[in-house]
């Protein structure tokens, strides 16, 4: 199945190589810098975003749009640079894999990543470094856990958009090593979502995190509600066409951002499967469940930095911080 995403080598894109660099060895921690997962976010990746932007990585152009979420993604980059982590870890839905979790071992994934609905507002040059011990550690705690687990080290396989999107929405500058995991995604396609093995995930995440004595932020590559149009206006970024696909998809969104705003973790365990059997939620390739259960289920509410709509469905950029008392910072 590799051999479908597999392409030709490409030049590398505006910047020093790095693949002959050693594997990245996190800062020794000390009473300030305390190992294991530092914070989460709730980090959706529709290519519109990457769009809007104009980065110099992505060929096409844009006039804007899509901009109170962009916004909350600035907020979210000015918060990782406080927090400074080791490595980002995402999880991303398309990245499938109908066996086992997969984690990208290859030092310097770079190529073109492609959306294949959208490959009109996304065709982005990739190149970035992998912390590959991080990685690694990764495979051996999920088969520890029970788990199937395969680590990918073909360099020409192409990254999924979804994780690319996350990631540059995160941190666009691509300075900080990075480990992705793919999304086990049989009950994605199922009426109802599985997420008790997304815990044992989570749960085997932070053990190899804290093992390897990284500082991590983790990123879910989700949207919430994810029924969308299917037409698009003449302009994509066209503002006056972009709205909840219905009232009953941004209600239900509602109700759980609710939840993630005023309630402790926990209580999500809870609103993402009542969420998923309200709506055709992304949440089902259990991204988020992952996230929170590595965090422990944090004790505080998660911070909404903001939502939209992206071609009807809905999108949230929300951070969960963890500390003692789930002080924020930024």
């Amino acid at each position: 199945m590799s051999r479908v995403f597999r392409l030709e080598s490409v030049p590398r894109y505006g910047r020093t190589p790095v693949a002959s660099q050693a594997d990245p060895v996190p800062a020794r921690p000390g009473p300030d810098r305390q190992a294991g997962i530092i914070a989460g976010f709730l980090a959706p990746h529709p290519p519109h975003l990457i769009y809007a932007e104009n980065p110099p990585q992505n060929e096409p152009r844009s006039t804007g749009g899509w901009e109170v979420l962009r916004w909350a993604y600035e907020t979210a980059r000015a918060r990782i640079r406080q927090l400074a982590p080791d490595v980002l870890i995402v999880h991303a839905p398309h990245w499938i894999t109908m066996v086992g979790h997969h984690v990208n071992c290859v030092p310097n994934p770079r190529g073109i990543s492609v959306e294949p609905i959208f490959p009109h507002l996304f065709r982005y040059r990739y190149d970035f470094r992998t912390d590959v011990q991080l990685a690694e550690a990764l495979v051996e705690q999920y088969e520890a856990a029970g788990l199937v687990s395969r680590a990918m080290r073909d360099p020409d396989v192409r990254v999924d958009y979804a994780t690319i999107g996350a990631l540059h929405m995160a941190n666009p500058a691509w300075d900080i090593p990075v480990v992705s995991i793919s999304a086990n995604n049989n009950p994605y396609f199922y009426s109802e979502a599985d997420l008790e093995q997304m815990e044992v995930l989570g749960r085997a995440t932070a053990e190899a995190v804290q093992r390897t004595g990284r500082r991590a932020i983790l990123l879910a590559s989700n949207s919430l509600s994810h029924l969308h149009f299917d037409r698009e206006s003449d302009l994509p970024e066209d503002m006056s066409r972009e709205y909840p696909f219905s009232n009953e998809q941004y209600h239900a969104d509602m109700v759980l951002l609710d939840t993630i705003r005023r309630r402790p973790g926990a209580a999500l365990r809870t609103a993402i499967a009542d969420h998923i059997a309200a709506t055709e939620a992304e949440t089902k390739a259990g991204s988020l469940s992952w996230m929170l259960a590595a965090m422990g289920w944090p004790d505080t509410p998660g911070d909404v930095l903001g939502y939209g709509t992206i071609i009807g469905t809905g999108n949230a950029v929300v951070q969960w911080t963890r500390g003692d008392r789930g002080e924020r910072r930024g």
